[in-house]
């Protein structure tokens, strides 16, 4: 699509959702003033993730006691089923991320209440509903509408209709939709953020998570190498942090 043509249809789309002018202020702003701000200090962050990551396998053993490759034996007809939905979907999202590591984190701290930070798919969120159905717990997920791709109804596409029952989707940006989310529920066993890419929106919300992450929760970051908010975060709260390579990528995790 061009790209003067994508940009007007989003605007558009944010001018017919009167809930959505917030963050339509907060995006003008970092595509204008803040542009430089999204990939702060990200030199400084590839070379430390580098230097200290570890297999997602050998964190899952390291930090939760177990063997990471159980996680897709046990589930392989429900991530075959995902899987076949997403290559139907008709719009293109993020892939599936570190699920493993996501899943575990659910396991360990035998989670009732999670809380995570972009959807797409719902690769996460399949993850750890999949955890959540033992205990009868709760997945409460923020991420904006898809509004370039006309795509809010799929969101969530891979993960299966009796899943669903577990789950509460905020469909705002992270400043509206955390607040909300903390209203009906005040501490989380686990957090996943995987949303607001820029230096900023990372760090703001790093911290709004972090106080609401019980004692012995499980903190999971995507994307870690983007900028240095991840890094920023864990050195001012004297944080250590495990970090995980993906696909090229880096995570964050740490136990609180």
């Amino acid at each position: 699509m061009n790209e003067i043509v994508r940009v007007a249809k989003v605007f558009l789309a944010y001018i017919k959702r009167p809930n959505l002018y917030p963050e339509l202020s907060r995006k003008i702003i970092k595509n204008t003033i803040n542009r430089g701000n999204a990939f702060k200090g990200k030199e400084k962050t590839g070379l430390w993730a580098a230097s200290e990551s570890i297999s997602q396998q050998e964190a899952v053993m390291k930090l939760f006691g177990k063997d990471a490759t159980e996680f897709r034996r046990t589930f392989d007809e429900v991530l075959e089923k995902a899987q076949k939905n997403e290559s139907e979907c008709p719009i293109k999202m993020g892939g599936a991320g570190a699920l493993e590591l996501i899943y575990y984190a659910c396991e360990f701290t035998h989670a009732k209440n999670v809380i995570e930070t972009g959807v797409a798919y719902g690769w996460s969120s399949l993850a750890m509903l999949l955890s959540l159905k033992n205990r009868e717990g709760t997945l409460y997920s923020s991420d904006m509408p898809y509004l370039d791709q006309d795509g809010d109804q799929y969101v969530g596409y891979v993960v299966p209709d009796n899943l669903k029952k577990s789950w509460k989707l905020f469909r705002f940006a992270d400043k509206e939709s955390l607040p909300k989310i903390f209203e009906e529920n005040s501490t989380f066993d686990v957090v996943h953020y995987d949303s607001d890419k820029s230096y900023n929106g990372r760090y703001w919300a790093y911290n709004e998570l972090y106080k609401h992450l019980r004692e012995g929760g499980v903190f999971i970051s995507d994307d870690i190498g983007d900028n240095s908010a991840y890094q920023d975060f864990c050195e001012k709260n004297n944080i250590k942090t495990t970090v995980v390579e993906f696909e090229g990528k880096y995570v964050g995790v740490f136990v609180k």
